[in-house]
């Protein structure tokens, strides 16, 4: 083996570990067997996006996840008033697993305030995944039902009263 195959070699091998441990801090993945980990931080890809490119747009329907690795991305939605700002994510933070569950047109669109590296899981390699260990949905499914939970919870007490038409919103835990 060359140096170059041996440098590449390793780089790929510190890739898997880095998205390995990546995967077993987010919600969506934490609770699955090592096994089936490493299959997913395996299929993960990892893209950049330049400052002022779009992640993904309101009303696509990518299938994909993002994990910010680096950087900052401003999530924005689009309507007759023209484009109003949600929220920004940093590093460390992950979006989107639902599209990973099913289709989904998404209703906002995620744009980069500077570089962004993300860990990118598609829907399809997902499926793929979970198709392989099928025990692995049950386990995915409660995750994500206790994410939702949580953040209502966390809305409905930083609210109180401050925003009443906010309260009467909620019930996103009732579906």
């Amino acid at each position: 083996m060359n140096l170059s195959a041996e440098k590449n070699e390793t780089y790929q091998s510190s890739e898997f570990q880095e998205n390995l441990e990546i995967l077993r801090q987010i919600y969506f993945f934490s609770g699955l067997p090592l096994e089936s980990l490493k299959v997913f931080a395996y299929i993960c890809t990892r893209e950049t996006f330049k400052q002022g490119d779009y992640l993904f747009r309101q009303d696509d329907d990518d299938g994909q996840a993002f994990y910010i690795i680096s950087g900052k991305a401003r999530l924005v939605h689009k309507d007759e008033g023209g484009e109003q700002t949600i929220r920004d994510y940093d590093t460390g933070e992950f979006l989107s697993g639902m599209a990973l569950l099913g289709a989904m047109h998404r209703l906002f669109s995620l744009k980069a305030l500077t570089d962004v590296t993300c860990l990118i899981m598609t829907r399809e390699k997902c499926s793929a995944t979970i198709q392989q260990f099928p025990d692995l949905m049950p386990r995915i499914i409660k995750a994500v039902v206790e994410r939702i939970s949580a953040w209502e919870g966390r809305f409905l007490v930083s609210r109180e009263e401050s925003c009443k038409v906010c309260r009467q919103k909620v019930g996103v835990s009732l579906i």
